[in-house]
């Protein structure tokens, strides 16, 4: 989960609430995606919105829902021509440095 969490019991006890139990707790739970296909569309979607902290807990969690670090790229490289040029190059950097602290 994300690292803002505790966070976020803190200072917006429900919104963390929400967070836990209507997000990871339905929606990622919900049975017509995967969890590796909502990693997938999640990380495009961080990409797109350059959210880089967001961008870096979620993929950590798409490898540990089996997504692989060359179809993380490849969803980088496709974001690029949708999302924009410098949110890819971004994303590229965030990537970076989850494969490094992962060692993969």
């Amino acid at each position: 989960m994300s690292q803002a969490l505790p966070v976020m019991k803190e200072i917006t006890p429900h919104l963390a609430d929400l967070t836990i139990k209507v997000l990871y707790g339905d929606v990622w739970e919900r049975p017509g995606l995967s969890k590796r296909d909502r990693s997938l569309i999640t990380v495009a979607a961080l990409t797109a919105l350059y959210r880089t902290d967001q961008l870096q807990v979620h993929i950590r969690l798409a490898i540990e829902n089996g997504v692989t670090k060359e179809e993380i790229c490849e969803v980088i490289t496709h974001m690029a021509f949708y999302g924009g040029w410098p949110t890819a190059a971004n994303a590229v950097l965030v990537a970076k440095k989850v494969f490094d602290e992962l060692k993969i």
